[in-house]
């Protein structure tokens, strides 16, 4: 496929794009999007592993253009209504979600949405009911282990971290989020802090990275306010994102069930919404299992979404709903292509072959 790649970005893709030949590949059934926040003017991009998931203003008014062109948008409420079968859809149904609850969705990725007055099911953790903005603590790990100083290997209570060079950088980064997923939130910060004092960092290392408005947005969690702004808002509506946003297989039944079940009766107690819908963390096979599948659905949830590409139907589960992952690197062919499924068809018949 890497060989191949190329070919369909630059050529098969736009050259189907132009003759509608990617519209009339997309199946009946709805499909959903997933975005996780607009990268805010002023804000310079200097790793794509960190950022590659934040669209520009400039390509998300793209994609809506295209979505009100060439598709049929529906709104949270309309798909909730399918899913329980008592609504028929149009062909090319689209709904449109956005994950973490990030500051620039309130600044600066709603603004773009109602201008094309396109709904939104956003995904909020607990920590946004905080009165103070928090990193996403995985990203804060991530940080950290940039602007590491020390270039020994270090262990903090048995975890062992080994020096590594910007390569391994991201293999190491993701084996220790599996790691500090096993733990209670509070042990977690606990850790997270005394690596970064293990690491050799002083207190003043967030500047390089946090400094300015840009930065804040684009790293802070919204805290209560922005939260509460944010549910109240024209055509949005607000579905729970777990607790801390750890990587749920991996944590013990009790800690999974927490995380779960908690955060959506916080939710709809302290800002009256009914957070009907779960966007696993993460949304992989490997962070999700059979077991979150089975709690999603025992804590009330009426459905679950997955963040990998699949075809919808009633029949596939409400509990492990498919959703296409939209990246920064994405050009509106290569999004439609991901939305219609036709790259997940060649995905499919290049394995296949």
């Amino acid at each position: 496929m890497k060989l191949v790649s190329p070919l369909l970005k630059r050529v098969i893709y736009p050259g189907l794009a132009r003759t509608g030949g990617l519209r009339r590949w997309a199946s009946d059934g709805p499909t959903v999007l997933t975005y996780h926040g607009v990268l805010p003017q002023g804000y310079r991009v200097t790793d794509p592993m960190l950022d590659g998931s934040l669209v520009s203003p400039a390509a998300l008014r793209s994609q809506l253009r295209l979505l009100r062109r060439n598709y049929q948008i529906i709104s949270p409420p309309q798909f909730r209504l399918w899913l329980q079968g008592t609504l028929e859809l149009a062909p090319h149904s689209v709904l449109v979600s956005c994950d973490d609850c990030l500051q620039n969705v309130l600044s600066d990725m709603l603004p773009v949405l109602q201008e094309f007055d396109v709904p939104c099911l956003f995904f909020a953790t607990g920590s946004s009911l905080r009165e103070q903005a928090e990193l996403l603590w995985y990203e804060e790990l991530y940080l950290i282990m940039c602007a590491r100083a020390s270039q020994g290997a270090i262990s903090v209570e048995g975890i062992q971290i080994p020096w590594f060079n910007v390569d391994a950088r991201r293999g190491a980064w993701w084996r220790l989020v599996q790691q500090l997923s096993a733990y209670e939130p509070v042990k977690r910060r606990n850790l997270i802090t005394r690596f970064e004092k293990a690491s050799g960092l002083d207190v003043g290392w967030r500047s390089a990275h946090l400094a300015g408005e840009a930065s804040r947005r684009r790293f802070y969690l919204l805290q209560r306010e922005g939260l509460e702004t944010l549910a109240h808002s024209r055509d949005v509506f607000l579905g729970a994102h777990t607790a801390t946003h750890p990587v749920l297989s991996k944590a013990a039944d009790d800690l999974a069930w927490a995380e779960i079940a908690a955060v959506r009766d916080v939710l709809q107690r302290e800002l009256g919404v009914e957070a009907w819908a779960l966007a696993y963390p993460f949304g992989d096979p490997g962070s999700v299992s059979d077991r979150e599948i089975a709690l999603a659905e025992k804590a009330g949830y009426d459905c679950a979404f997955l963040n990998v590409e699949g075809q919808m139907n009633r029949e596939h589960g409400r509990f492990r709903i498919p959703r296409v992952h939209v990246t920064g690197d994405m050009s509106d062919a290569e999004f439609e292509a991901h939305l219609s499924g036709f790259h997940r068809s060649v995905q499919r018949l290049a394995g296949r072959a």
